[in-house]
């Protein structure tokens, strides 16, 4: 293991602070706009920025043929079929409790990787995963074990975390021949032409009632930067290096980093459970890196600094 892994994990680590953070930008947008017009903004901002950028910065990468089903396949998953589930999910359910569910993802990784990839898991992994969701149970139910959510919200939900996993597993494939820009910019701008029938249909009228404030403008630039752009690539970046199933259990994070910003800025309770699910929810991704970690932390402690001959 290298030691610039360690810029990985950042990535992974900023991926989730971010992702964390759209729930909380999420609600505040949603007292304004339906869920359909969130994602479909979200997505041409975002879309605009990055095939600007793409344009300045001459970083077009042309697509192969064959590769074009792979990324219709690609937006399909996410962000369509995971950003209805997770907007229209949020929209019954609390931002920390949400987030708690959108963390299983971890959970179907191994088993999806090792079917179609070949990926295994290793046995901290696997307990990594297990301690984090002792954490997210302790979170989402209460004290007489019921559930504090809407059950058609956590169905919504749990259908954008199928889609997640899928996500990552066209990412995959597609890491090892395009950078992650030309794969984000694609799967945005295709993902706004996949919601703009909806949105055209469902939502335009409510949209033009709606007179934009700096709360919502705020909200929606949020979430489109920092949700639909940053934190994507810096996913797929990590991915490409770390492997679906290592970058996966980052999301285990997203509720710990939710629940904490929500508390700030919503007003939402952070109660003993809650911060007791946070604490386990860290320590299982500690758990599930221990080995990595350690080697990476061995290799700096003993590195022998190379002496120049003086000539």
């Amino acid at each position: 293991m290298k030691t610039n892994a360690l810029k990985y994990y950042l990535y992974a680590v900023l991926a989730m602070l971010f992702w964390g953070l759209t729930f909380v930008w999420f609600k505040i947008a949603n007292n304004y706009y339906n869920p359909l017009t969130i994602i479909f903004l979200r997505l041409v901002v975002s879309s605009a920025l990055l095939w600007a950028f793409i344009r300045i910065a001459g970083k077009y990468e042309p697509l192969e043929k064959g590769d074009r089903k792979w990324f219709l396949l690609l937006a399909l998953a996410q962000p369509f079929f995971y950003f209805l589930g997770e907007s229209f999910g949020l929209s019954k359910v609390s931002s920390t409790i949400s987030s708690a569910i959108i963390a299983t993802i971890p959970l179907f990784s191994p088993l999806a990787a090792w079917l179609f990839s070949r990926e295994r898991a290793s046995v901290y992994a696997l307990a990594g995963i297990a301690v984090s969701f002792t954490g997210i149970i302790l979170m989402l139910v209460n004290r007489d074990l019921s559930l504090n959510a809407a059950p058609e919200g956590v169905l919504l939900l749990f259908m954008a975390v199928f889609a997640a996993v899928f996500y990552s597993l066209i990412v995959k494939r597609l890491s090892g021949k395009y950078s992650s820009l030309s794969i984000i910019s694609r799967q945005n701008l295709i993902g706004s032409f996949y919601f703009l029938p909806l949105f055209l249909i469902f939502d335009f009228r409510d949209f033009m009632s709606v007179r934009p404030d700096f709360e919502l403008i705020s909200a929606m630039l949020q979430l489109a930067v920092f949700g639909s752009c940053l934190a994507y690539l810096f996913f797929i970046t990590s991915i490409a290096r770390l492997g679906m199933v290592k970058a996966n259990i980052f999301t285990n994070l997203i509720p710990a980093f939710t629940a904490v910003s929500a508390y700030i800025l919503l007003g939402e309770t952070l109660n003993f459970q809650k911060v007791s699910g946070i604490a386990l929810v860290v320590a299982g991704i500690l758990v599930s890196q221990y080995r990595e970690l350690n080697q990476l932390l061995n290799r700096r402690r003993y590195k022998i600094p190379t002496i120049k001959p003086q000539i």
